[in-house]
């Protein structure tokens, strides 16, 4: 009886954690792909690989959070290892990235905000692995600098150093067009 409501309680604590952490995990899947479908799949890859294996995770060694963004990590370093460096656009892709989230804005408005979100995934493209991964995990995930560090094992005021100066050259490069 008591192996019943042992499993009941790791079933029951599992789904909590999915349900706080599978919005950040997709959002930080999604910033890395930007592909939906592709998102969802590894998302429910994470989540299954965490579930099989969460006998095995100790919060003494690291938290929850940490333990699953590293699993998100690897997942992601897995997909892109598979399918090579060739990257594709899906038609869906194409138009989710040229689709505005309200419709309040004129097509001048429209076409702007698009080549904005175009311009800036140029911009994030020229940033080295470690700091797309800092920016994602940051602004994606929403998570804190302490989890970052803690996830890629530098320090908390390397994060927010690294942060600080990836920003500021997110910002020069952004605006570089404009003044050229």
């Amino acid at each position: 009886m008591s192996a019943v409501k042992e499993d009941t309680n790791v079933r029951e604590t599992f789904a909590e954690l999915y349900e706080e952490y599978m919005p950040k995990v997709y959002r930080y899947i999604h910033y890395k792909v930007s592909n939906t479908h592709v998102a969802e799949d590894l998302t429910s890859t994470v989540f299954e690989k965490a579930l099989t294996n969460f006998s095995r995770f100790s919060s003494s060694k690291a938290s929850f959070s940490t333990w699953v963004f590293s699993i998100a990590r690897n997942t992601i370093i897995d997909h892109y290892r598979v399918q090579g460096r060739r990257r594709t656009v899906s038609l869906e892709e194409a138009t989710e990235t040229t689709q505005v989230v309200t419709g309040d804005l004129s097509p001048e408005e429209e076409l702007l905000k698009s080549e904005e979100r175009q311009r800036l995934q140029v911009c994030l493209s020229e940033l080295s692995r470690e700091e797309q991964d800092i920016i994602s995990l940051k602004f994606g995930s929403e998570l804190n600098n302490r989890q970052i560090a803690k996830m890629l094992g530098i320090s908390e005021s390397s994060v927010g150093t690294k942060l600080y100066r990836m920003v500021r050259k997110l910002r020069d490069s952004f605006q570089e067009p404009e003044n050229a």
